[in-house]
């Protein structure tokens, strides 16, 4: 398939008149069709419904130290669910801190804390001229959402294939006391999927920061969010490496059931140091006598083990993963080749990033949403909504029905095909009419 950078102008405007009637078409065929958030299916959810027979009123709700769960008590979560999660976020249950529902709240909590009473002593950021932070792009809206409100300014780091630009990373923690902190999911992140890699977790460890403050802010949101049985990325464990490297205090890991069980009502954990874990203690027997331990028993009841919550999780992929393949293959077959778009392929979490032509995607979407589809708002994966090239674009497939993600991403497809050409034919540089045939060159031997 030719790529529409080598069409003549003349050829690009055959090719927009077709592509408008194409458009048009789809307008015609009423969609009203949701791919704005990442949200688990119908038929992902009905995988938990188990979890509401568990418990009844004639079940025993002690735990086995004894504690009832029906009454006040284990402001740090109840001890069979701690071991669970900890399994689940591959740390020891002396690491973690057992909260409500979502990690959202955790890390919105951990931001406010810091703001208003400082971290281990340190002076509260509410107090300081200037606070920042680090914010991996394109990354996860939720994320910048807190701290924008908050007023910390947000610094852009660029994303690779291997996780943050840690060049970049490195010189600016060491150099500038106001950054306290960097928004991390180091794992099938949010959007593209990437997984950091061993170098960058042991550089993440071993960071010398100018702010005794300083934290990373680790969402290991997908943990065990696998697309494949045999094709799995895999992290190494942050905690025992910034220990290792002389650091244990350096970070938060967060994590919670909310996309394994149901989203509204799964358990959210916070894993840390001693000496953090002890900090936010303080806070926490204020702020609350203890969260819902009925819903950690339920939790652990439900999953019994960790290879019970791996299991359950592999019946989250036979769903998901017809639904990515689907998305990668039309693309595929829609784009490759041409020149206006790439996209990544990841092997586990919940985001499909693609990338249009500079300047492209805040038009993609909004004829996306013209044409009955709503996608994540362009530019919503950087801070303060402004990506600074209009490229990216999150694409989510969890939540549509397969025959309708089918559609919607055909509808992508043709509304970036449009919206390319456009572009192009507003360009100078463009050959008025086909080149001549090129001389033939000799035949070389393949290798």
């Amino acid at each position: 398939m030719k790529a529409y950078a080598e069409m003549t102008r003349d050829e690009l405007k055959a090719l927009a008149r077709e592509l408008t009637a194409q458009y048009r078409e789809m307008q015609g065929k009423d969609l009203k069709l949701d791919m704005s958030r990442g949200k688990p299916s119908l038929a992902q959810l009905d995988l938990s419904m188990g979890m509401m027979d568990v418990l009844s009123s004639n079940d025993d709700l002690t735990c086995e130290d004894g504690t009832d769960c029906r009454n006040y008590g284990c402001l740090d979560g109840i001890k069979e669910v701690k071991e669970l999660i900890a399994d689940m976020m591959e740390v020891a249950p002396t690491n973690v801190i057992i909260y409500g529902n979502s990690s959202l709240n955790v890390m919105y909590d951990t931001v406010a804390r810091s703001i208003t009473n400082g971290v281990m002593g340190n002076t509260p950021w509410g107090k300081l001229d200037k606070v920042k932070f680090l914010c991996p792009v394109p990354g996860y809206d939720r994320h910048f959402a807190i701290t924008e409100y908050f007023g910390i300014e947000m610094i852009n780091v660029p994303m690779t294939p291997q996780g943050p630009d840690m060049d970049m990373v490195e010189e600016l923690v060491s150099s500038d006391p106001s950054i306290k902190g960097i928004w991390c999911v180091p794992k099938y992140s949010n959007p593209q999927g990437y997984s950091y890699s061993d170098e960058t977790v042991r550089r993440f460890a071993r960071l010398k920061p100018a702010a005794q403050d300083f934290r990373i802010y680790w969402d290991n949101a997908y943990t065990i969010h696998h697309l494949y049985d045999n094709d799995q990325d895999h992290l190494i464990e942050i905690l025992a490496e910034c220990k290792r490297a002389g650091n244990p205090d350096l970070v938060y890991k967060f994590a919670s059931t909310s996309k394994i069980c149901f989203p509204g009502s799964g358990i959210a954990a916070l894993a840390a140091s001693p000496n953090n874990l002890e900090d936010i203690r303080k806070q926490l027997s204020v702020q609350t006598i203890g969260h819902d331990k009925v819903n950690q028993l339920r939790n652990v009841r439900f999953f019994k083990d960790i290879h019970g919550m791996v299991e359950h999780m592999r019946k989250h992929a036979d769903i998901l993963r017809p639904k990515f393949e689907a998305v990668e293959r039309i693309l595929e077959e829609q784009l490759g080749g041409l020149g206006i778009a790439q996209w990544t392929k990841p092997k586990g979490g919940y985001f499909i990033s693609f990338e249009s032509m500079d300047g492209c995607a805040k038009e993609i979407v909004a004829r996306c949403k013209k044409a009955g589809v709503v996608m994540t708002s362009a530019g919503a994966t950087y801070p303060y909504g402004k990506d600074p090239h209009d490229s990216n674009i999150r694409i989510a497939p969890s939540y549509p029905p397969l025959n309708d993600l089918e559609l919607a991403t055909e509808l992508l497809c043709l509304c970036t095909k449009l919206v390319s050409v456009e572009k192009l034919l507003k360009e100078e540089k463009l050959p008025k009419r086909a080149a001549a045939p090129a001389e033939a060159a000799p035949e070389q031997n393949e290798a």
